[in-house]
């Protein structure tokens, strides 16, 4: 049948959880195929708030089994805990239902401590890290000197990949933790995780040729992405479309349709350039109606204008068929809103997101002015019973980006949703 993939458009939490959790309705696999848990995912069923750091958003259908790919970097006692607080609240999560790729790359002790070490020596140069060993990992993968998740298994592999990462070089004495607990740690984590580990690439690849709906999820937005992000305040990985393929091992060809999830306005959490940001009562009101506040964090979201700048920029490098509206609810009773369609840079005018991170932290937005609406649309279940004014707003952003919305988001519940036809 086809493979999906959802992608954030902005700067990371743009609602994709909720996106996904409505799409794993009718999808055989869900998987994860990037990031870690420096970004989580929120998704409510009811009176029920679910936060998901690791496993995928179709966790929460019995029927739907979740892959986390081998492009995913895993904290095993978090991916645990994940699974301890479900199975306590009546989710089924088991081997049958949650595949982990034997390849995927591990977070020790030891990447937590130097990714707080790393964050505290940039000190006003810092880039606004998790400090959960997201980085350090990613860097040791590259470096071909990672840990793997299935060399677990064997106690003589963890310490030769331990030895092959020389922390003793890395971390400050005070830092060090025990090396032979860890050792015996991550043993028992990996005998715990065994049953779960498979080839993702071939059981994908199989389940493809079967027929089956598969819908790929990553963490962060494009604007995080290590390649065509806001370099260096980015993550560690390639959130983007194109990430999906290395990070579950499938080729381009494959890949059916990519959904863009944009909030009605923008975020981002952490250090970097942010053109319409809003550092007034309207940026702070988009927080507090947004609870703009991070899913694995908690720290408060900088909040601002569309910027139809950087959806353009999203839709081209991930190569987006249609766009999700999230978050349009928070708009509601806003008497002007603001779209920015361009940059301005010292008298010239652009359209495109610079390369040049100077150039782009200097550049001030050229905004069009469009009246709000004061209805509530939270509890709106069909487009044309939308403020005129909400549908115009819509209809605008789909122009600016080239592409058709199909879907809005009016609340956090899976029911406050409008599908477009």
């Amino acid at each position: 049948m086809t493979i999906h993939v959802v992608v954030g458009t902005q700067w990371g939490d743009e609602g994709k959880g909720k996106i996904t959790d409505l799409l794993a309705k009718e999808a055989d696999f869900v998987v994860r195929y990037q990031g870690g848990n420096n970004a989580g995912h929120t998704v409510v069923v009811g009176e029920d708030t679910f936060k998901l750091h690791l496993i995928p958003s179709g966790i929460l259908y019995p029927n739907t089994v979740c892959v986390i790919g081998g492009g995913v970097v895993i904290d095993l006692e978090v991916l645990f805990k994940e699974i301890d607080e479900l199975q306590q609240r009546g989710i089924k999560v088991g081997y049958e239902n949650l595949k982990v790729a034997k390849t995927a790359h591990v977070i020790t002790p030891y990447h937590r401590l130097l990714d707080g070490q790393q964050e505290e020596k940039r000190k006003e140069e810092r880039i606004g890290t998790t400090g959960r060993g997201i980085g350090p990992t990613y860097a040791d993968k590259i470096a071909r000197t990672g840990l793997r998740v299935m060399d677990l298994l064997n106690a003589e592999w963890i310490m030769g990949r331990l030895k092959a990462q020389r922390w003793e070089e890395r971390l400050t004495a005070e830092k060090q933790p025990d090396h032979k607990q860890v050792v015996a740690d991550l043993l028992a984590l990996g005998q715990r995780v065994a049953p779960h580990l498979v080839d993702v690439s071939q059981l994908i690849f199989r389940a493809h040729h079967k027929g089956k709906m598969i819908l790929f999820e990553g963490a962060q937005g494009t604007m995080l992405d290590v390649d065509h992000g806001t370099y260096p305040y980015v993550t560690s990985s390639n959130p983007i479309s194109g990430g999906a393929c290395a990070g579950v091992g499938i080729g381009p060809n494959q890949i059916s349709e990519v959904i863009g999830v944009a909030k009605a306005y923008v975020t981002r959490v952490g250090e970097g350039p942010f053109p319409t940001e809003l550092k007034n009562d309207t940026g702070n009101l988009l927080r507090e109606r947004g609870a703009e506040y991070g899913t694995t964090t908690g720290r408060p979201r900088r909040c601002g204008w569309f910027d139809a700048v950087v959806l353009r920029h999203a839709v081209r490098v991930n190569g987006i068929t249609e766009l999700v509206i999230t978050k349009l609810d928070v708009l509601d009773g806003m008497a002007e809103l603001k779209v920015c369609n361009r940059y301005l840079h010292k008298g010239q005018v652009t359209d495109e997101v610079p390369a040049e991170l100077p150039v782009f932290a200097e550049c001030e937005p050229v905004y069009d002015s469009m009246p709000g609406w004061n209805e509530d649309t939270s509890g709106i279940l069909d487009y044309d019973e939308l403020p005129l004014n909400a549908r115009r707003y819509i209809n605008r952003i789909s122009e600016m980006a080239g592409v058709k919305v199909t879907l809005v988001s009016t609340g956090s519940r899976r029911r406050q949703t409008i599908k477009i036809i």
